[in-house]
């Protein structure tokens, strides 16, 4: 298999490039050249935002099948302005095989669905392939709208990921809470500890992804782990025992965590409080039509052990995208609430 991925230098696009790699495919990566890809792979040099950037792609593909153009899939993770994917899309059309769009389920209609949502659910509205940046929900619909316009229905793959933790993660949660706990002394959990905590560690996505393509399938399927994956305690307790520190998590009710200030999700990343529309639209999706087709989840145990493993490589400071948000709360706000 011929694989072109569009980025591929961080997190999720890494993890598809080295999973394709394992299978033994041929991988080009289509990049910005601020991060070295992975060894083995074809390199075109390229901004998807600036004018005539996608210059390289373009003269791989009017070289044709001579020159080592064409393939059979292009994995899509872009999130900004959809016009970028529908540039790709449109130019790749008639020299790849397929083309997979890593979505969200942010293009759900807000409020969420109820608990048990799949992917027929009303999605959001306003969004356009030929659309600038506007939100995080319309981007990524767009970008959908933008893949299939350019192979159509039947050539087009949608995966609609919930939250995604594992090694290469550029935007914090897990790195976070990793950091704090090896930190040690007391630690603002946030319970309850038995709250459900459902996700997709990125190389379950990356080879879900990746056998989706050999299966030849198309159409949205929502991607995080299955009901049951794991809880907010044995998340937070894998933290600890895998960092070998003197943490002593203090469980807190999220009434007295939310009473306090303090913010789900970003201040405190990764938790959401249950009951919460935020809590349904990330944890009530049906995964039902991915797990049939080849979803599996390895434990949190694993996640969290080879997440730590990466950053402890990296000297313990993981890469941060410029373009969301820092996450995680103040050591002086932390020590405030367990104070109450």
């Amino acid at each position: 298999m011929r694989l072109l991925m569009l980025g591929g230098t961080e997190f999720v696009g890494r993890a598809v490039v080295e999973a394709a790699l394992a299978r033994g495919w041929e991988v080009t990566v289509f990049h910005r050249g601020r991060h070295a890809p992975p060894a083995g792979v074809r390199s075109l040099l390229g901004d998807r935002t600036a004018p005539d950037g996608l210059a390289a792609l373009s003269d791989a593909v009017a070289a044709g099948p001579a020159s080592r153009g064409g393939w059979d899939a292009v994995v899509d993770t872009w999130s900004a302005a959809p016009r970028a994917v529908r540039d790709a899309a449109r130019l790749l059309a008639g020299t790849a095989g397929r083309y997979v769009y890593v979505s969200s389920c942010s293009v759900y209609a807000w409020p969420p669905p109820p608990a048990g949502y799949d992917e027929r659910a009303p999605l959001v509205r306003g969004a356009s392939a030929d659309a600038g940046q506007t939100d995080y929900a319309r981007d990524k619909r767009g970008g959908e709208l933008a893949a299939v316009e350019a192979f159509g229905a039947d050539r087009s793959l949608l995966v609609r990921a919930g939250l995604i933790l594992g090694p290469y993660e550029n935007i914090g949660r897990l790195p976070w809470w990793l950091a704090r706990v090896a930190r040690g002394g007391p630690v603002l959990a946030p319970g309850p500890r038995d709250l459900p905590l459902r996700y997709v560690d990125v190389r379950d996505l990356a080879s879900w992804l990746l056998g989706a393509v050999e299966g030849e399938l198309s159409g949205a399927y929502n991607l995080v782990g299955p009901r049951g994956l794991t809880t907010t305690g044995a998340l937070l307790d894998a933290c600890v025992r895998v960092t070998g520190g003197t943490a002593e998590l203090r469980w807190t009710a999220p009434e007295a965590v939310l009473g306090a200030g303090v913010e789900p999700w970003s201040q405190l990343p990764v938790w959401v409080p249950e009951g919460s529309d935020l809590y349904t639209a990330l944890h009530g999706a049906d995964v039902s039509r991915a797990v049939r087709d080849g979803l599996r989840c390895r434990a949190v145990e694993e996640t969290v052990r080879d997440t730590w493993e990466w950053l402890k490589r990296l000297g313990g400071v993981a890469p941060r995208r410029e373009d969301r948000p820092v996450v995680g709360l103040d050591p002086a706000v932390e020590a405030r609430v367990l104070g109450r």
